[in-house]
């Protein structure tokens, strides 16, 4: 059975170290190893002087020409971690009811982006309870499941994307400005 090594477009040329810019044509070899296959990307200014050289290498499986373009750049979070985590810190030290829901939210959304880690759950007066640890401070958080119901999600998404965007609103229900 073979296992393929997938590699992806080089970035500069394997002969120069000249990175390669938006539309450029390069050369792509690709060689047999004992441990499967090596890609090699090359300028066409490299090529000129050393493709004679490359394409006379042993274990030449193929060569192509392609077209350089630049990897997308990734978007920036919908949420950043550092906000999100503040934000839950906040809520928590409020421990006011009515963020209950909210507080799951970020826990959870921390959870996925492996900020918090469920360290243990309970059951605390019926309820399920779940102990959160932020690994890099040892920090421990202990969040109620709110048992929220699929209707009430849109809303508490509502609600943590509001707070994100705006911070936690003063007693009159006006904002205070970013978290």
């Amino acid at each position: 059975m073979n296992e393929w090594n997938i590699q992806s477009r080089g970035h500069q040329c394997f002969v120069s170290g000249h990175a390669f810019s938006e539309g450029e044509t390069f050369h792509t070899v690709l060689i047999e190893q004992r441990q499967g296959f090596e890609r090699l990307d090359v300028s066409v200014e490299a090529w000129k002087t050393h493709g004679a050289e490359i394409l006379g290498r042993p274990r030449l499986i193929s060569h192509w020409h392609g077209i350089y373009h630049a990897p997308p750049q990734r978007p920036p979070e919908a949420i950043r971690k550092d906000d999100a985590e503040s934000l839950l810190r906040k809520l928590l030290e409020l421990r006011a009811e009515r963020f209950g829901a909210a507080c799951y939210i970020l826990a959870v959304m921390l959870e996925r982006k492996r900020v918090l880690k469920v360290k243990t759950q309970l059951r605390e007066q019926g309820r399920r309870v779940f102990v959160y640890e932020q690994p890099s401070t040892g920090d421990i958080f202990t969040i109620t499941d709110p048992d929220l119901q699929l209707s009430q999600l849109d809303q508490v998404q509502r609600e943590v994307a509001d707070l994100l965007a705006n911070g936690l609103p003063l007693d009159g229900g006006t904002h205070r400005g970013t978290i």
